[in-house]
This record gives C-alpha cells, sequence and structure tokens, in this order.
C-alpha cells in the first residue's frame, strides 16, 4: 500500500459521500458548503492519486479490494447529523495530520501546507454544526449523540500508521481525542466510551478490507465510466 492511496482514497470516497448530498441538503446554504468541501477533498484526491498512477483509472477501474481509505469516510450520509458526525472526527483528524506533514520536508509537505487552509474550514464548519446541533433541540441533540456513538468505533484506524507518511501518530491521536472531546463537550454529548479509551476498535480499509455499503457507492461511482470505456467529454 503507498501512501498516497491511502491518503488520496480518503479523501475521494468522502468527496463523494458528500456530494451525494446535492439536491438534499437541508437548506440551501448547505447545500453550497458541502458541494465545496467535496470539491476541495476531490482537488486533493486528484493531486493525491496522480502522484500513484492516472488518476482517472484509479478512481473508476480499480476494484473494491483495491481502495485503501479508511472505513469512516465510507459510511453512508445517514441523517444530516451523521454527516456531521463523520465530519468532525475526519476533519478534525486531516486538519492535524496535514498541519504536521506541512511543518515537515516530505514528499506531501507542499500539497499538505496548500491544503490545510481547506480542511481548517471544514473542521471549523463541522465543529459549528455540531455545536447547534448538540446544543439545540431535544430531538437534534439525540439524532446527534446516536451519530457519534455509532461512528466513534470507526476512528480507531485513523491512527494505524501509513508506511511513508511521517507523522507523530502518538501526538496526533492525542491531540485529536483532546480536540474531538472538547467540542463535544461543549456540545452538551457525552464522550463514547470505546476504541479511543483501548477497546475494540473497527477498520481494516487501509488493508482493502470495506464494510458493506462501500460496494455499492462504488458500483454507482463508476457506472458511467465503466459503461462508457474510453468516451471523451
Amino acid at each position: 500500500m503507498t501512501a498516497t492511496l491511502a491518503l488520496g482514497d480518503d479523501a475521494l470516497v468522502l468527496s463523494h459521500r458528500l456530494a451525494e448530498w446535492a439536491g438534499h441538503a437541508p437548506v440551501l446554504e448547505e447545500e453550497v458548503a458541502l458541494a465545496n468541501i467535496a470539491l476541495d477533498l476531490l482537488g486533493q484526491a486528484r493531486l493525491l492519486l496522480s502522484l500513484a498512477g492516472d488518476e482517472d483509472e484509479l478512481a473508476y477501474l480499480r476494484e473494491e479490494r483495491a481502495f485503501r481509505n479508511v472505513q469512516l469516510v465510507e459510511q453512508p450520509n445517514g441523517d444530516f447529523a451523521h454527516t456531521i458526525a463523520r465530519q468532525l472526527y475526519f476533519s478534525v483528524y486531516q486538519h492535524g495530520l496535514y498541519e504536521q506533514l506541512s511543518a515537515g520536508d516530505g514528499e506531501f509537505a507542499g500539497l499538505a501546507a496548500k491544503a490545510v487552509k481547506e480542511v481548517a474550514y471544514h473542521r471549523d464548519h463541522a465543529e459549528q454544526w455540531t455545536l447547534r446541533l448538540g446544543d439545540g433541540t431535544p430531538e437534534s441533540h439525540d439524532r446527534l449523540q446516536h451519530a457519534v456513538d455509532a461512528l466513534w468505533r470507526f476512528t480507531g484506524e485513523l491512527f494505524q500508521p501509513v508506511e511513508g507518511v511521517e507523522v507523530e501518530w502518538k501526538t496526533l491521536r492525542n491531540d485529536w481525542l483532546a480536540s474531538v472531546t472538547a467540542v463535544l463537550e461543549r456540545a452538551t454529548l457525552t464522550v463514547p466510551a470505546g476504541p479511543q479509551s483501548g477497546g475494540w476498535t473497527a477498520g481494516a480499509g487501509r488493508q482493502g478490507i470495506h464494510t458493506e455499503p462501500f460496494g455499492r457507492m462504488i458500483a454507482e461511482m463508476q457506472h458511467l465510466h465503466r459503461s462508457h470505456p474510453g468516451a471523451s467529454w
């Protein structure tokens, strides 16, 4: 597994999930915000995948087991609360990751330096919605708490070291946990017990083992390209 595939697939898959909100977001402002975040991630994915080979072939012609994204990003959107919880977990992780990478002189330093500003917005967007929903109505609080609990088991995989990604993984994990805990507590939510406390954690996406919804998502994402091989637009 190459580092470029791991990071590129994370961005590609989450971009597609967020793009699924087009035409379905709860308010027009979020229609634009989620689309912009999806485009930012798609841009990151293109740069990363192009370092590993032909970006179109890697996106549209690989089989499910060849993708190396973490299982968190492939989880279905669910309701808006599930999307926000997923976005909070991933954007806080990605922001910390790119901050560390941009401070070094490795292969990803230049890309990370450009992307970290985008991801800072993604993180702020997720944090603000977490506060609004968690400290909002009883229903919004309950929905977000359910989402936070349901997705927590997928967060441990974020901090499994990836060969070629030169960061301090323990520091990244500790900073992530402190940041996420602070946001959840401000939102009057309960921090789940589980993988970040040393318990069982889901996730073998880096090894090409994915959850059931991922196969359906990939089939949809790749359908047009596979139906018209070699077509130009």
